[in-house]
């Protein structure tokens, strides 16, 4: 399969730093070396901001548009894209960007996994981190004249959306999600059920695609539990383990297929052991060849 790697090493502006780390530390450890060795034919491109000050929102703003284009580029000549990002906000805005303007607007369905739930808005985040509002701007909940002005995007409906995994959320931000449309899936109910992840994702799945043509999956690393691997300093016990990860990248692709995937929030400070790094590795290689099935 031809995959597109799309790097976006930046963390709230920052090249490099943090989480930006992870896409440049992905491919030293060898990602693309893996991909090709199981077969797959590897491009790469690198989003770079300008030289100048950058505060955090500006510099956001302008990766979206970046990702967009080479995510459209990818897609134009039938490559799957991976967008490998520090950040959240910038992978799914640009992604979904993208995937908008070459579909019928609510074609596509996101399945978010994630310790956090990203869906704070200015006036709920106590911390004011632009990152944790990365889903509520896909959905139209905030920053909608910042969204509106990347070319071709258009808000995900929230009955589009299926959260994974998001535990450790902010009271406010809890609030906003049970009362919108967005379905939450806890780690507890993915095994509850005693059927593993297929069966407890089914009939989530079911009304996705019933909903939707296609699927982006956003993985922010720190959805698995820390004894994985620590993703980073955000990391929250009581996550899933790698095996129901890729279980559930097979479930999601045998019902709908994948149109774009990103892997975000590696930060290898966090991970000496380098569990989580190799986690990553083994994610985005079961994501490229679930796309190849679906």
């Amino acid at each position: 399969m031809d995959v597109s790697l799309v790097q976006v090493p930046y963390d709230s502006g920052h090249y490099g730093e943090r989480m930006g780390r992870g896409p440049v530390h992905l491919l030293e450890q060898g990602l693309d070396r893996d991909l090709a060795a199981a077969g797959h034919a590897v491009s790469r491109v690198e989003a770079r901001l300008a030289g100048g000050f950058h505060h955090e929102i500006g510099a956001a703003a302008a990766l979206y548009r970046q990702v967009r284009e080479a995510v459209a580029e990818a897609r134009g000549a039938g490559h799957f894209p991976v967008v490998l990002a520090g950040n959240c906000n910038a992978a799914a805005l640009g992604t979904v960007a993208a995937l908008s303007a070459d579909a019928v607007p609510g074609s596509t369905a996101v399945v978010w996994l994630d310790a956090h739930g990203d869906f704070n808005t200015p006036d709920t985040s106590p911390s004011g981190f632009f990152d944790g509002m990365a889903l509520s701007v896909l959905t139209g909940g905030s920053w909608s004249a910042l969204a509106a002005s990347l070319p071709g995007f258009a808000t995900v409906p929230e009955d589009r959306v299926l959260l994974v995994g998001a535990r450790d959320l902010d009271p406010a931000e809890r609030d906003l999600l049970a009362a919108s449309e967005v379905e939450s899936l806890s780690v507890a109910a993915l095994r509850d059920g005693g059927g593993g992840v297929a069966a407890a994702l089914a009939p989530h799945l079911d009304r996705l695609a019933g909903r939707a043509e296609r699927a982006y999956l956003h993985l922010d690393l720190d959805v698995l539990d820390p004894e994985e691997g620590a993703a980073n300093s955000y990391a929250a016990p009581g996550g899933l383990r790698l095996a129901e990860a890729l279980d559930l990248i097979d479930s999601v692709t045998g019902r709908l297929p994948l149109a774009a995937a990103a892997l975000t929030s590696l930060d290898p400070t966090a991970d000496p052991s380098g569990r989580a790094t190799a986690a990553a590795k083994r994610l985005v290689l079961a994501l490229v060849e679930a796309a190849g099935r679906s």
